[in-house]
């Protein structure tokens, strides 16, 4: 199996080579007298470069200055530029003199000073490209890390609050059945077998993120049927919801939550009872549903209640400000609650 060449090298490579290739050409367009001594000088330095350059990188990695604050990053890139440049003009002389017959000249010293500053620049570049391609790279796998931990954490918290719905449900639903335990146990069986089936869908729920809302209605159907053997008469049921909504997405156990809070807080708190009425319509890019229960605002809305604080969290981790939840009061003795869940055009919701 080859072996395959990593991108550091073939940057490498030709990076001093397009430097050297570069140089040849300025050479032989300004130069009067072009020598062959010249390209092997050429050559030579730019295999001194690459092998120079190596060793920086590796000194680089052995101690993990890319690991260490901007700070001392910085102050690394600039000391190792004027060692490194340093040894490379050395290593320059020695192989121009033992390439080329030293020679006596008294502008030796400013030559030598250009080279070293021509070295610098080369050694700052790289330095420069090296560190900032680190930078960057280093920083957007923290953006990825940071957005996979931010995914991971609205999971975790929808797999909380589904834990917190669950349970939250299931002993209000056996409260109802105890109600019937003594005073009716025919009854009291059929709601056994209601609660049975609410049980299973609310332990699916727990592997889906959405569900259509058909599905929902089912299991709300469920729990109704579950209430109005406790309420009897005292619970009226009305459904008003528009065919193309049934295929329509939505969290699974949501619709009941708020359902099961309009009767606990607002009809179960009167004596006569009352009217919960489940409405589901499209209207554009939309999904809206409303649940409107006889009571007062103030008893069915209750901030610190999980029901509506949990919806309100679930809606927003799964839609964002996309999605809209309230509930307002009525002075007839009428609160409804509404959802608006943004919708696809080819009918799933949009996440």
């Amino acid at each position: 199996m080859t072996k395959k060449i990593s991108s550091f090298w073939i940057l490498q490579i030709g990076g001093w080579l397009g430097d050297f290739i570069f140089t040849c050409i300025l050479y032989i367009s300004f130069s009067q007298h072009v020598t062959q001594s010249f390209f092997v000088v050429g050559f030579m330095e730019m295999l001194e470069g690459i092998l120079i350059t190596a060793l920086l990188r590796s000194f680089i990695v052995h101690f993990n200055i890319l690991q260490e604050e901007l700070r001392k990053q910085i102050s690394f890139l600039v000391l190792s530029t004027i060692v490194v440049s340093l040894l490379l003009t050395l290593m320059n002389i020695v192989t121009d003199n033992f390439i080329n017959s030293p020679t006596n000249n008294t502008h030796r010293e400013p030559v030598l000073f250009l080279s070293w500053i021509v070295s610098f620049i080369i050694i700052f570049i790289w330095n420069l490209l090296y560190f900032a391609y680190h930078y960057v790279v280093k920083s957007n796998k923290e953006r990825l890390d940071k957005a996979r931990l931010e995914s991971l954490v609205k999971e975790l918290e929808l797999k909380t609050i589904k834990t917190h719905i669950n349970p939250h449900f299931i002993f209000n639903a056996l409260n109802s059945i105890r109600f019937l335990v003594n005073e009716n146990p025919v009854r009291a069986r059929l709601a056994i077998t209601q609660l049975s089936i609410l049980l299973r869908s609310s332990m699916q729920s727990e592997n889906i993120s959405t569900t259509a809302l058909e599905r929902e209605l089912e299991i709300v159907r469920s729990y109704l049927a579950l209430e109005k053997i406790r309420f009897e008469d005292r619970l009226n049921i009305q459904y008003n919801i528009e065919e193309n909504a049934l295929k329509m997405q939505v969290p699974p156990m949501m619709l009941q939550t708020l359902v099961e809070n309009g009767i606990k807080h607002g009809i179960s708190k009167l004596e006569e009872g009352g009217i919960i009425k489940i409405s589901a319509s499209v209207d554009n890019a939309y999904l809206l549903i409303d649940i409107e229960n006889t009571g007062q605002l103030q008893q069915v809305y209750n901030k610190n209640g999980f029901g509506i604080a949990g919806t309100k969290n679930r809606l927003e981790l799964m839609y964002g400000g996309a999605a809209d939840f309230s509930i307002k009061g009525f002075k007839n003795n009428i609160v409804i609650t509404e959802v608006k869940i943004p919708i696809d055009m080819d009918g799933s919701v949009t996440k």
